[in-house]
């Protein structure tokens, strides 16, 4: 029997929220969801994003429905050094840190 898998996504004023229902709904029990809301406003520049985000992730794969642009660069960064990947649907990425498919 295979594990399954874990899926986080992090979201911003449930802008992830019909993305997690269908995958509850479609993957069955396939997966494991977890979502991390961040629903506070937020200044127009996040030097510091350890205020939002958290120090360390366990996940297969986490799903980035930020729109704060600061909060998405770092969670990038910090997935990359975890060795996690990240899709952030829409996003425009230069650095390589996650897969930008178009929406």
């Amino acid at each position: 029997m295979t594990s399954k898998q874990k899926i986080i996504i992090f979201q911003q004023n449930q802008s992830g929220a019909a993305k997690v229902k269908g995958i509850r709904e479609f993957g069955q029990d396939r997966f494991i969801v977890k979502t991390v809301d961040i629903d506070i406003p937020l200044p127009p520049v996040i030097d510091d994003a350890s205020e939002y985000l958290p120090d360390h992730i366990e996940a297969d794969l986490v799903l980035d429905f930020i729109g704060h642009p600061d909060l998405s660069v770092d969670l990038g960064a910090l997935c990359t050094r975890l060795g996690i990947p990240v899709v952030a649907s829409g996003k425009k990425s230069r650095d390589g840190l996650v897969i930008t498919p178009p929406t």
